[in-house]
């Protein structure tokens, strides 16, 4: 685990620096791969779309193994798997394109990059703030998850899935179109679940804990699994509105948008941190066992 650490803190730390690494990641070799596979329908076309890619960066993996100084090679290889599978856009730079926009036009113009399904993102705080949140589960926090729980195939695997469960422009029949969506939230349920008790922890406890409980008692047991995790946009809906409850309702909504976007940025930085931190921590208590 110190060698995907260390992979993830480079990779994170370049894009920051670098956000326009991101930017080299391209779907043109996954849509060709996904058309090839138009003679197959169903599930079996996206078990077949997504095994494939896995099964050759575990193949990759092995063969690096192999290699003297495998440790270095996998080092590289695990960073730019990351930097893949944190395009196609970067995260932060979307984030400091609304932020640094010149009017409200242009704001509102880049704030649809947050979307990675295809749905406006209205500017409002609390609808931005919602698509600010799904956009970190999605290029961000659930490919750390599954890099640190199975590696760069974990991640490349989360990646892929959720290209092809969400981008509509990707042509499926409809049978492979919902098996694809239904893997996706189900590959977003782990991560989702963290983000909002991390987010609970770096922001407003109450709050979120309170919206996510009242999600899970209003919706069926399953809604997430067709649906999606929308317990994670519950609770950072709910993290926004007791934000701006705490100054002059309602009436200060569209003034703080920008301010509220900067401060829901700063509360996601910081659960990146602490998620970083519990890895540190177990990768020390390794070192130490």
């Amino acid at each position: 685990m110190a060698v995907s650490l260390l992979s993830a803190l480079i990779a994170l730390g370049l894009v920051h620096v670098m956000p326009q690494l991101a930017h080299w990641r391209g779907d043109g070799g996954f849509r060709r791969w996904v058309a090839q596979l138009g003679d197959t329908a169903g599930p079996a076309r996206v078990a077949v779309t997504l095994g494939v890619p896995v099964v050759l960066c575990l193949l990759v993996i092995w063969l690096l193994g192999l290699l003297p100084g495998s440790e270095l090679f996998r080092l590289v290889f695990s960073f730019v798997v990351l930097l893949y599978c944190f395009g196609p856009h970067a995260y932060e730079a979307d984030l400091e394109a609304i932020i640094k926009a010149p009017d409200q036009p242009s704001r509102e113009a880049a704030a649809q990059a947050l979307s990675d399904d295809g749905e406006p993102v209205a500017w409002h705080a609390v609808p931005l703030g919602e698509a600010t949140a799904y956009a970190a589960l999605h290029r961000r926090f659930g490919v750390l998850l599954w890099f640190f729980l199975l590696g760069p195939a974990g991640a490349l695997l989360y990646r892929l899935a959720q290209t092809l469960g969400r981008d509509q422009t990707l042509r499926l029949d409809s049978p492979a179109r919902s098996a694809a969506r239904s893997f996706a939230n189900v590959a977003d349920w782990l991560p989702a679940q963290l983000m909002v008790f991390t987010l609970a922890l770096v922001g407003h406890w109450d709050a979120v804990i309170g919206a996510w409980k009242r999600w899970h008692q209003q919706q069926s047991p399953n809604s997430w699994y067709v649906e999606g995790p929308g317990f994670l946009g519950a609770a950072a809906r709910a993290d926004v509105q007791v934000d701006i409850e705490a100054g002059d309702g309602y009436a200060q909504e569209r003034i703080d948008t920008l301010a509220e976007l900067i401060r829901l940025r700063g509360a996601l930085l910081r659960a990146l941190l602490a998620w970083l931190s519990v890895v540190a921590l177990i990768v020390l208590a390794g070192w130490l066992a």
